[in-house]
C-alpha cells in the first residue's frame, strides 16, 4: 500500500487564528484591510505604476473595493490568501502586502505587493516583505515562497534581491500586462535560506 504523503501545513493552522498585525520600523504596521479602507483601492486602480505592474483592476468602485476586502477576509478563512494593509496606525492604507496561492498542503506560496507614491522609496516594502516571509515560514510553516516580476519592472527585483528571494530563472511570456506579454523573472526562499543581514 502507497502512503500518502502528509500535508506540509496542517488544514486549519490559519483559519483557527485571527489575522496577525505585525509591527515594522518607522511606525508602519501590516493589518487586515477594513472596509474603510476602501478608498485606498481605488486610488490604487487609478495610479499608473500599480495599473503597470500589478491587477488592481482600472475605475475600481468604492462598491467593487469593498467587495474585495470582504473577499479577502473570506480567503483568509478557506486559508487561500493572506492579504494585509500597510499602514501608520490611525491613518489610511499606503499599499497592500500578502500571500496568494496558499498551498498548504504543498507548502508554497507567492507575495504580491503594491504600495502608492506616498510609500514608496523608503525601504518600507524590504521590511514588509523579510517579516512576512518570516510569518509564513516561521509561523505559519510553508516550506518555499514564490516572488514574480516583469523583467521590465527594476523595482520589484531589488525587493526580490534585499529580502533574500534568489533569482530561479526567467519565465517567458508569463504574465501579460497593459501593453503585452512580458517575460517574468521568478524569485523563490525554501526553508534554510539566510535571512538578509545574518
Amino acid at each position: 500500500m502507497i502512503s500518502s504523503t502528509p500535508a506540509v501545513v496542517p488544514a486549519g493552522r490559519m483559519s483557527r487564528s485571527g489575522q496577525p498585525v505585525f509591527r515594522l520600523a518607522g511606525d508602519v504596521e501590516l493589518r487586515p484591510w477594513r472596509q474603510d479602507d476602501a478608498q485606498t483601492l481605488v486610488d490604487a486602480s487609478l495610479d499608473p505604476d500599480i495599473q503597470q505592474w500589478s491587477r488592481p483592476g482600472r475605475d475600481v468602485s468604492l462598491q467593487d473595493a469593498r467587495a474585495r476586502i470582504a473577499r479577502w477576509h473570506e480567503r483568509w478563512t478557506s486559508e487561500q490568501a493572506a492579504i494585509w494593509a500597510i499602514a501608520r496606525p490611525g491613518e489610511r492604507p499606503l499599499g497592500l502586502i500578502g500571500w496568494g496561492d496558499i498551498d498548504l498542503r504543498g507548502g508554497s506560496a507567492e507575495i504580491l505587493y503594491w504600495l502608492l507614491p506616498a510609500g514608496r522609496g523608503g525601504g518600507v516594502m524590504t521590511d514588509a516583505v523579510v517579516r512576512l516571509s518570516r510569518w509564513a515560514m516561521d509561523d505559519l510553516g510553508l516550506h518555499r515562497l514564490r516572488l514574480t516580476h516583469s523583467v521590465a519592472n527594476p523595482a520589484s527585483c531589488r525587493v526580490a534581491t534585499r529580502t533574500g528571494f534568489a533569482l530561479e530563472g526567467t519565465m517567458r511570456r508569463a504574465l501579460l500586462h497593459a501593453d503585452g506579454w512580458h517575460d517574468e523573472h521568478l524569485h523563490a526562499r525554501v526553508r534554510g535560506d539566510e535571512w538578509p543581514g545574518e
